[in-house]
């Protein structure tokens, strides 16, 4: 019997080789979130599959991969959505994680998709099962826990790198320490780097049952409320939340940072170039307290930074940064949290 590769999009259900089987759906019967099998029908060359432990694992032609299907809107890589797969259920794996849909476009900068068959649909105890159908039931509660707020001018700008760095930074200084990524395509990584940095709690979209936050604001939103209200019955002192993407694209992150704006007690903005600073400051009619990311690579730029925006900005790569980071943080943070650096 072929062993079956689960994706990290699974990593909410409880799936196993042995209580699952796959039946074939019509199209017209096919939404987002839906549990699929998959054959891998060409070599997939260095693309790797996330497991739902987030370890990467290499697949082969012919093995069989359980996702989800979804869209990725992506703009340095790949753009796809199930709704454009045809009647030969040929797709292709829009992320690593288990997003299965039709290619759209592609970067030239990225190896070829994995190409997929459909199989069929999960099924277990005879029953078509979905993403939601494993989300915890949670109370809706009132989010009011303080935010760090860690946005970028696009995907592969350094948030959650910077995320991590500000998340030890904070539990140094003794505090409990929360972290979330409310919006993105999903990757179990992103989530598991902040748990390894020491955050005390994690969550992101996927808890609440979204392969990627590219879905209609009515789906996203019920979602968000789960997210948050499991954030705020974490008790944390303050949460480290990354906007996944950049909140300009069409992964909903406008509404997330509405949702949580009167929370956001620092703002982080990680930025791909120094121009792109600028554009997403004018678009959003805000400055944020700290400029980091791939842009603050070089003196140059942060030179420009400093022309274009006027804001501050440091490559928090560096620990030489850390102690004007830490200054930061308890000039924004004053009167809300006590922070106790050593």
């Amino acid at each position: 019997m072929k062993r079956y590769f689960f994706s990290s999009l699974t990593r909410i259900s409880p799936f196993t080789q042995d209580n699952i089987d796959f039946k074939k759906k019509l199209i017209t019967q096919w939404k987002t979130g839906d549990y699929v099998a998959c054959r891998v029908s060409a070599p997939p060359g260095t693309m790797h599959l996330e497991m739902r432990t987030g370890r990467l694992a290499e697949v082969a032609e012919g093995d069989i991969i359980i996702g989800a299907l979804g869209m990725r809107h992506a703009t340095l890589e790949a753009t796809g959505t199930w709704e454009k797969v045809t009647e030969n259920g040929k797709m292709h794996l829009l992320s690593a994680a288990g997003v299965m849909g039709k290619m759209t476009s592609i970067s030239s900068f990225i190896p070829h998709l994995i190409e997929l068959d459909y199989i069929g649909h999960v099924r277990m105890d005879g029953a078509f099962k979905c993403m939601q159908d494993f989300v915890v039931e949670t109370n809706s509660t009132e989010f009011n826990t303080p935010v760090v707020l860690v946005v970028g001018t696009s995907m592969s700008a350094g948030k959650t790198t910077t995320g991590k760095i500000i998340l030890r930074q904070l539990k140094q200084a003794g505090l409990k320490v929360a972290a979330a990524k409310l919006t993105g395509t999903g990757r179990y990584r992103d989530i598991l780097g902040m748990y390894d940095a020491g955050a005390d709690g994690i969550v992101d979209f996927v808890d609440a049952g979204l392969p990627s936050s590219v879905v209609p604001t009515s789906d996203y939103l019920p979602a968000l409320d789960n997210v948050l209200s499991r954030i705020q019955q974490m008790n944390a002192d303050i949460v480290v939340i990354e906007i996944g993407a950049s909140p300009m694209e069409p992964y909903n992150g406008d509404h997330a940072i509405h949702y949580i704006e009167k929370h956001v007690k620092f703002r982080v903005l990680c930025a791909s170039d120094p121009y792109a600073v600028y554009g997403v400051m004018k678009a959003f009619g805000s400055k944020p307290d700290l400029i980091s990311g791939v842009a603050t690579n070089t003196i140059g730029g942060v030179e420009l930074i400093t022309t274009l925006a006027g804001v501050p900005s440091l490559n928090l790569i560096y620990p030489r940064n850390h102690a004007e980071l830490r200054r930061m943080l308890k000039k924004n943070l004053k009167g809300i949290v006590d922070l106790n650096f050593e």
